[in-house]
């Protein structure tokens, strides 16, 4: 029998939470033996890949492990050449999904046959501490949105936590293997809807990397890789983000209206320093573009 559902796991050293990860995959009301799980290693240097044959090892879940040391784009790639199942389902190392997950993924992709890509929302859950909780909490209202509007064309779904149809990733090429660290999923998506599919999100719920707890040192290099990485991607895609948005003082502006959207659903006013988080980041999103921007300028001879 032929799996419906592939797990694409792509990882580098996580191995203080690729356990959870993988132990919420195990424990879905799904049965185990639709689903196979491919795991691309990004040439992990700690006991990541120990602990995933240990954990996937003593499952009965059909497995298969490949490595890779050219970034997330091929790495995304290799899953997808390997994929035996109608749909991929992505699950990053430091992810955890609710029980139930991949049951309500796959009910509602069956249910709507326009749907190339469906994903769940972030849990508003608190993490450890209240810069984490806020990244959650914002990365949770960035995703409020009708991805099928002309608002939402210009959002991003992600991978982490995406249901896939199979045959909609090959029809849009795959992916782009130039892309080692960032946007390699929305360039994705740009393509997927290029072909005729559409885009949304249900309500099924997972845990991201905030609720291991944050430090805004680990802030500012994610956010300056983020913008380091996305110089090549938005050349590619000229105009996909409007640059006035991303501006630090338009960050701060958006930070208020996020906060105010949250503190309707969760009371906590600790949301109101979300402007300053946002014009933290957003700052160093933009020293990581720029500093991407003077390494890719070779001069006139």
């Amino acid at each position: 029998m032929n799996p419906l559902v592939t797990i694409g796991i792509c990882v580098r050293n996580c191995e203080g939470y690729i356990k959870e990860a993988i132990d919420s995959l195990l424990s879905q009301d799904f049965p185990h033996e639709l689903i196979e799980v491919v795991v691309v290693d990004g040439n992990s240097t700690d006991r990541t890949l120990s602990i995933i044959e240990k954990e996937l090892g003593e499952s009965d879940v059909k497995t298969e492990i490949f490595s890779e040391n050219e970034g997330l784009g091929v790495a995304r790639q290799i899953v997808v050449d390997n994929a035996r199942g109608k749909y991929v389902l992505w699950i990053d190392g430091d992810m955890v999904i609710s029980q139930g997950y991949i049951r309500k993924l796959v009910d509602f992709i069956d249910q709507h046959a326009e749907v190339g890509i469906v994903k769940g929302k972030q849990a508003l859950e608190p993490g450890r501490n209240l810069l984490a909780t806020l990244e959650s909490y914002s990365r949770a209202a960035g995703r409020m949105v009708d991805y099928e509007s002309e608002k939402g064309r210009s959002k991003t779904l992600g991978t982490a936590g995406a249901l896939c149809r199979t045959e909609a990733m090959r029809q849009a090429g795959g992916f782009d293997k130039n892309l080692r660290l960032y946007n390699e999923d929305w360039d994705m998506e740009i393509r997927v809807r290029a072909v005729g599919w559409s885009l949304c999100s249900t309500d099924a719920w997972y845990l991201d990397y905030e609720r291991l707890g944050l430090t805004w040192k680990n802030l500012w290099k994610k956010y300056w890789l983020r913008g380091y990485y996305s110089h090549y991607f938005l050349h590619k895609k000229k105009g996909m983000i409007k640059h006035y948005r991303m501006f630090p003082p338009a960050a701060f502006a958006s930070g208020i209206i996020s906060a105010f959207t949250l503190f309707k659903l969760t009371r906590l006013k600790a949301v109101f320093l979300l402007p300053f988080q946002s014009l933290f980041k957003m700052t160093a999103w933009y020293v990581g573009y720029v500093r991407s921007d003077m390494d890719s300028y070779v001069p006139e001879l």
